[in-house]
């Protein structure tokens, strides 16, 4: 992972966090457990620091209720 995609990752979670109003920390744990994190945000970066911030959001959260990490609202 090279430093844009630390970079990404942080600012996709913390955008998340403050989304769903949880704690970062937890979201890393859901995003990593599901292997969202690797397989989607970091695999994915090149095509996804393009989008804006709120179709990132909205494209995290519904991966995360289909992978069954996060219940729908």
């Amino acid at each position: 992972m090279n430093s844009n995609q630390v970079d990404f990752s942080t600012f996709c979670i913390g955008s998340v966090a403050t989304a769903l109003n949880m704690k970062q920390a937890e979201v890393y744990r859901r995003l990593k457990s599901s292997g969202i994190l690797m397989d989607y945000i970091v695999g994915c970066y090149d095509v996804l620091h393009t989008f804006s911030r709120e179709y990132i959001v909205e494209d995290i959260i519904d991966l995360m209720q289909k992978r069954g990490v996060l219940t729908a609202a």
